[in-house]
């Protein structure tokens, strides 16, 4: 089969489909010549991040094509019903991230709950001369043992996070309308098994008990929080987001955190991506980061060996 790697792939997971006898073209291919590219070389399988879109127009001029395999979980730059009507099979990795987005919740949260996002901005600058008034202002850090974290959405990830948050000691609130209870399965390094089950609650008992809260939705239409959650947030609270740009309204974070309505925030994504907006990026209660929840070596492994994985299985069918 001839595969085009346009968005790039693990050096595990090209090894796997070149032992298989597939023949690759590892090459970023410009969007407008992406369909003169495949039709020239026979393209049957295209592998795609985020930054390359495949359309009705497209999967129509390219007749050759049989599968669009994207390395990640959402399929917004794949026309996907169309695709399905044209007889294409399209594979994602909606759960080869989990961990590493759990990761990234954890270290914000620490970095919000003892001041590092602040220490990190201030000792290089002025370490030197302000570190007794640096070290006082961040010398009322908190330990996230015994905190309660409230998970919105509660499939694969949400329930990820919540094993990181139960070995650290905290106390695990979910809210998600699809899931009634599921089964947290802690395993640790030596071979020994704990399990939690863990009932949902509803979002307005969340947002009052939650000293943090970590956002797992799919992309929504309208924000999940805006001002009327904030408020009813204990004003000690924050929220972290690695889900999806617009599922919190920013305006209204923006004035939560200046009228002190909520302490902190995490944002690894963003309304306005790549260029999120200056009183974001600005706001020293907000814990920043550039969409880097899933980019981790171990996560993008996982990622190329399942969509190889996926490839191969089709191609032996």
């Amino acid at each position: 089969m001839n595969i085009l790697i346009n968005d790039g792939l693990s050096a595990s997971a090209v090894k796997l489909l070149e032992d298989q006898d597939h023949k690759l073209y590892p090459i970023k291919v410009a969007q407008s010549q992406l369909v003169n590219y495949i039709n020239k070389h026979h393209i049957e399988a295209i592998i795609i991040g985020n930054d390359t879109k495949i359309n009705s127009q497209i999967i129509d001029a390219c007749t050759d094509l049989k599968i669009i395999a994207k390395t990640g979980s959402e399929l917004n730059n794949i026309d996907f019903v169309y695709a399905k009507t044209r007889g294409l099979k399209v594979f994602n990795s909606p759960d080869q991230t989990s961990e590493s987005v759990a990761e990234l919740v954890i270290a914000h949260a620490l970095s919000c709950m003892r001041h590092l996002k602040n220490t990190n901005r201030d000792m290089p600058l002025e370490g030197d001369q302000r570190f007794a008034e640096i070290q006082k202002a961040a010398a009322n850090g908190q330990e996230l043992k015994g905190k309660t974290i409230g998970i919105i959405g509660f499939e694969k990830l949400g329930q990820t996070l919540a094993q990181k948050a139960i070995a650290l000691g905290m106390k695990i609130l979910a809210y998600d309308p699809k899931v009634n209870e599921a089964q947290v399965n802690l395993e640790f390094f030596d071979q020994q098994k704990l399990s939690f089950k863990i009932e949902t609650t509803d979002l307005e008992t969340l947002l009052t008990e939650s000293d943090i809260i970590s956002l797992h939705t799919p992309r929504l239409k309208k924000p999940i929080l805006s001002a009327k959650e904030f408020q009813k947030m204990k004003p000690t609270a924050g929220v972290i987001n690695t889900s999806f740009g617009g599922v919190l309204d920013e305006v209204e974070l923006v004035n939560a955190l200046h009228n002190n309505t909520i302490a902190f925030a995490a944002l690894d994504v963003f309304e306005n991506e790549p260029h999120p907006e200056i009183q974001i990026l600005m706001q020293d209660k907000i814990s920043l980061s550039p969409r880097i929840a899933a980019s981790t070596l171990e996560a993008q492994e996982r990622i190329g060996l399942h969509i190889a994985q996926q490839i191969i299985n089709f191609d032996k069918n």
